[in-house]
């Protein structure tokens, strides 16, 4: 059972980074998959990369903060499927500025896209996630919900957001047999973070705070998205599971 054969997901911003990592572990563990991309030829690209891989894999062209792009995807599925059992609320931005440089566009589109656009495609999508009887919800959140890690305030702020709703959603929607979990990444090799892992004396201070002495994988992320995506984890909702090597437990 520690498959996900016959299973049905969308993965939000999979064309790179955590997003495309756990579109992979879901292709390898036998799921049918759609992830959205904000640019086309990016999202055509991948999908031939999981084609010479041995893997069929749509890709829809899709900006998470648009309504009629999210009906769009909404209707595809709605169409191919009739029923959704996974839904990963993965795409992102991040804008790192101090709180009094912001422009009122720039953090008004980081709440957009990280936290109104989960809100919203769960919102869209629940009565297909209803017919799958088993279905999952996982937020992709971040240790920057939880405490300041230099990332700026909007982020923060969304990714907070976005944990209170997965424990909102949980509670809200158990009796839809919907589960609702969130999973939280300390810093992770991703092209989202490569400015700043670039950046010697900010790497070096981010892995003194990681006991485990690294930076995390994408891969290890997409693990963690992908087993509470499984029905083994059918006890678990309104959750937010840290995959952080240490570093918020990290004392002296």
């Amino acid at each position: 059972m520690w498959d996900l054969k016959d299973k049905k997901a969308l993965v939000t911003g999979g064309s790179k980074g955590i997003g495309k990592a756990v579109v992979s572990e879901l292709l390898e563990l036998g799921a049918e998959v759609i992830f959205t991309a904000r640019d086309g030829k990016v999202v055509s690209q991948v999908v031939e990369e999981f084609k010479q891989q041995g893997h069929f894999v749509h890709g829809l062209m899709a900006d998470v903060a648009s309504v009629d792009h999210r009906f769009r995807v909404a209707k595809w599925i709605e169409e191919h499927w009739g029923k959704l059992d996974i839904l990963v609320n993965n795409a992102g931005i991040n804008i790192r500025k101090p709180s009094s440089d912001y422009l009122v566009e720039e953090y008004r589109n980081v709440l957009e896209i990280d936290l109104i656009a989960p809100f919203e495609f769960c919102r869209e999508l629940r009565e297909l996630l209803e017919k799958s009887g088993r279905a999952s919800i996982v937020n992709v959140a971040s240790v920057a919900g939880l405490t300041d890690v230099q990332t700026g305030a909007p982020y923060g702020m969304a990714k907070a957001g976005l944990i209170q709703l997965t424990r909102n959603l949980a509670c809200e929607w158990a009796a839809l047999n919907i589960r609702v979990n969130s999973v939280s990444p300390w810093f992770t090799q991703t092209p989202a973070t490569s400015a700043v892992l670039s950046n010697p004396e900010r790497l070096n201070k981010i892995v003194s705070r990681t006991p485990v002495g690294r930076i995390a994988r994408d891969e290890e992320i997409a693990a963690a998205i992908t087993f509470l995506s499984m029905d083994k984890a059918s006890f678990i909702t309104g959750h937010n599971l840290v995959v952080d090597g240490g570093a918020t437990v990290k004392g002296l």
